[in-house]
């Protein structure tokens, strides 16, 4: 469980330093609190991989979180367009994650075969 407390704090710093991000091309005082999100955000990915996370499935859920929130939150914040498209994309992002997810999961779970190692 503190795995995903960790990769959950990744997902929420790197969002919004890069929604910082956006607001420093117009206010250069924005420029710190991206870098802190970012470094920040590493940080949380490490805790998660310590924690026994494997890093596919968290860098895929972390990166796919990321490209959907910041979408969505820049277009409340922004005015940026939402499209249908974009909604077709955030399915096939979700519906890849859960893909990766379910994998690894299964070769967890995996008897291992003898002579091969890991």
């Amino acid at each position: 469980m503190t795995r995903w407390l960790w990769l959950t704090g990744a997902i929420v710093v790197e969002v919004a330093a890069t929604l910082a991000l956006r607001a420093a091309t117009e206010q250069a005082a924005w420029y710190l609190p991206v870098v802190v999100g970012y470094v920040a955000s590493f940080l949380f990915l490490a805790g998660a991989l310590r924690q026994g996370m494997a890093i596919g499935v968290a860098y895929g859920i972390w990166g796919a979180s990321g490209v959907v929130l910041t979408a969505v939150a820049a277009a409340s914040l922004f005015g940026e367009p939402l499209t249908p498209l974009m909604g077709l994309g955030f399915a096939v992002i979700v519906a890849g994650v859960l893909l990766v997810e379910l994998g690894s999961h299964r070769a967890e779970q995996a008897p291992e075969r003898v002579g091969e190692g890991r």
